[in-house]
């Protein structure tokens, strides 16, 4: 059957990106997307590695539509102080970014 936790969808970037340089000197991007639903608004987190990281910080901004597939995962919520709580947060690991509708000023 194949990998079950494999995703595709349509998203709305919620927040400016976020670098980072990994343990392994890996450029990685973080931030926040919502899926463009009228009665849910859930908010998941996307994590991009590598070149892809890059290319999304250059050509993608705030209020933009992507088309992203990649792997689900859910990751345990941390707080300020670094302890876990009981709650978990939604996370994609995106392999693939297509433009949908980009927003223009």
């Amino acid at each position: 059957m194949g990998d079950a936790n494999l995703i595709g969808g349509i998203v709305k970037i919620l927040e400016t990106p976020q670098q980072k340089i990994s343990d392994t000197n890996i450029l990685v991007t973080q931030f926040r997307v919502q899926f463009p639903q009228y009665r849910n608004t859930s908010v998941v987190y996307l994590t991009f590695w590598g070149n892809l990281a890059r290319d999304v910080v250059n050509y993608y901004k705030v209020n933009d539509y992507i088309l992203i597939e990649g792997y689900i995962s859910l990751r345990d919520k941390k707080n300020s102080k670094e302890i876990v709580s009981k709650s978990k947060k939604v996370e994609i690991t995106v392999l693939k970014v297509y433009p949908f509708i980009l927003g223009y000023k």
